[in-house]
């Protein structure tokens, strides 16, 4: 056997300059990523600022009035008939419909993403994953004549069922055998509406639970269904709450489809069933083709009170989120 011996020449290589400098390219991502973010906030900061200039003389004048007022009357000042807008009644509505909507979807959506994690062959997994994702760019007008037109006449002998079984429940009671254009019709289309929000958040939040937990588990003989109810439910559950929140914030903010789908009635209805009900985004739309002056006024600072509330409700998620990929509990 024959070695080869390379001959030391003496030259010793220069030192590796080790530098955190950024090069050109990262210069201008940087620049780009950071130029998106500032113009996001911007033009959030500027629409809120046109709300506040277009609705805050109606705030004053109607007073705390206008978030606990249940009227909506432009009157007639030449007449002496005296003007009164609240919107007390819609910012029920608006809770109500959220919140049918999100018990609707959140079980779906949380099965749905539990099944394209772990239960979903490779072949089956993209396909539905892209289905879903696309689900979310439908427009909501499309939901909305869905709704009108195919949901309704299911749900309404859905509707029939559950107030003939669960009428003793207050909210499940009638004041009358009207159950077209309903806030559980409306809360069942911005159910499905929400349902690919909430699972893209649960699916990702699901795909970073750590290896070693689950074999831990496999190796303590936990079933699949075990180890997803010990492990990925437990780690998940905060990023769940947290995309819950988001859904609950899209649903609060949609207006075309509650508005082919629900009976605008300007007085709090707690009753699910019964046609009558709203929500800030379809007052406005409503009343916005035929309003006067100040009445677009009046529909701006309904914009505005809802620009707020959704606001803190993405706040609010974003916070859990943030303390979901912080602990990762």
């Amino acid at each position: 056997m024959t070695a080869t011996l390379t001959e030391y020449t003496g030259v010793i290589p220069e030192k590796r300059q080790i530098t955190n400098k950024p090069r050109f390219s990262d210069k201008v991502f940087r620049f780009i990523v950071t130029s998106g973010g500032f113009t996001s906030l911007i033009i959030l900061g500027l629409i809120a600022l046109f709300l506040l200039l277009r609705g805050l003389p109606v705030i004053k004048d109607m007073g705390f009035g206008f978030i606990t007022g249940f009227e909506w009357n432009p009157g007639d000042p030449e007449n002496g008939v005296p003007v009164k807008f609240g919107i007390g009644a819609m910012l029920i509505g608006t809770i109500v419909v959220a919140v049918i909507g999100l018990i609707m979807a959140l079980p779906i959506a949380v099965g749905t993403a539990l099944f394209l994690t772990y239960y979903a062959p490779e072949g089956v997994k993209k396909p539905l994953t892209i289905a879903v994702d696309l689900m979310a760019a439908i427009p909501s007008v499309i939901y909305g004549l869905w709704g009108f037109f195919v949901l309704m006449s299911h749900a309404v002998y859905w509707e029939k069922l559950i107030h003939k079984y669960l009428g003793f429940i207050p909210f499940f009671k009638m004041q009358a055998p009207v159950y077209e254009r309903s806030p559980f019709i409306a809360g069942i289309v911005v159910g499905i509406m929400i349902i690919p929000i909430i699972t893209a958040i649960s699916r990702e939040v699901f795909s970073q639970v750590p290896l070693d937990r689950i074999q831990a588990a496999y190796a303590l003989g936990a079933t699949k269904w075990t180890m997803i109810r010990s492990v990925v439910l437990p780690f998940g559950s905060s990023g769940v709450a947290g995309g819950a929140m988001l859904g609950l914030g899209r649903a609060m903010g949609e207006t075309i489809a509650i508005y082919l789908v629900l009976n605008i009635y300007f007085s709090p209805n707690f009753q699910v069933l019964f046609s009558a009900g709203g929500n800030v985004a379809s007052l406005i739309v409503s009343k916005f083709g035929e309003a006067g002056e100040y009445e677009l006024r009046g529909l701006m600072a309904a914009g505005l009170i809802l620009f707020i509330v959704t606001l803190i409700v993405n706040f609010l998620s974003n916070a859990i989120v943030k303390r979901t990929s912080r602990t990762g509990k």
